[in-house]
């Protein structure tokens, strides 16, 4: 019985260390030491389609900085992420706003990732307990439980990843209840440098079936120079022209 239950332990600790593993890989091609992206997302509902155009900037797990280059009423709004903290400028009203943690869950720019999203791009690894819960040749579906003190909104996090590049190909949203709230599919898999990223990411909630954000990655660089100036507030105003 000893030999048993040792033996469940074991298996147990070797899954949840293979899950880590895989984790953090699949973050490192996500991220880089740095990385620039320029990014094309077109926001579908039942009766309103738009595409919005940005260049974005992130160094490390804690900063980022998003610059909205189209439409051109949007033209110029800019988005800095530092920690949990995310602010936000509007050159038309030239206003700076910090978003309270009441609208993190709001829809950033009308669609389907949240305000949330674009703050909590370490959370996955530093949040998250991992395991591996099914093999199905080189895919490999993880199951992310959060960790009790962990500020986050997910219940748990289905994540299949491609383990031949490491790459995300699908993640399940739940809430607190165990209910789906959406999903991520990613696709077009690319190699940037010694990187591997999906270039076409698609959101859809659960609760709304006509509507879906697709996110298309036009350019990506990664470990070059960026500067700390876009990671300051007066980065919002100084960059939005």
């Amino acid at each position: 019985m000893k030999s048993l239950l040792l033996s469940i332990i074991l298996l147990s600790t070797l899954f949840a260390n293979e899950a880590e593993d895989i984790i953090k890989k699949v973050d490192k091609n996500m991220r880089g030491n740095n990385i620039y992206m320029k990014i094309s997302m077109t926001i579908k509902s039942l009766r309103h389609e738009r595409t919005i155009k940005m260049q974005t900037w992130a160094k490390g797990k804690k900063k980022s900085f998003v610059k909205i280059t189209y439409p051109p009423r949007d033209k110029g709004i800019t988005f800095l992420s530092l920690g949990n903290e995310m602010w936000q400028y509007i050159p038309r009203i030239e206003r700076t706003i910090k978003i309270p943690p009441s609208m993190m869950l709001q829809n950033w720019m009308g669609s389907d990732i949240s305000n949330d999203d674009m703050v909590k791009q370490s959370s996955i690894v530093d949040d998250y307990d991992a395991k591996v819960i099914k093999h199905d040749a080189k895919l490999v579906t993880i199951e992310l439980i959060p960790h009790e003190d962990a500020a986050v909104v997910w219940g748990k996090i289905h994540s299949i990843i491609d383990t031949t590049h490491f790459t995300n190909t699908k993640d399940t949203f739940y809430d607190e209840d165990g209910y789906e709230v959406r999903t991520f599919k990613y696709e077009n898999v690319k190699k940037f440098g010694k990187y591997y990223m999906p270039t076409k990411w698609t959101i859809k909630p659960s609760n709304k079936k006509n509507n879906r954000t697709t996110m298309i990655l036009e350019d990506v660089s990664y470990d070059k120079s960026i500067s700390e100036q876009y990671f300051n507030k007066s980065a919002l105003k100084r960059f939005s022209h």
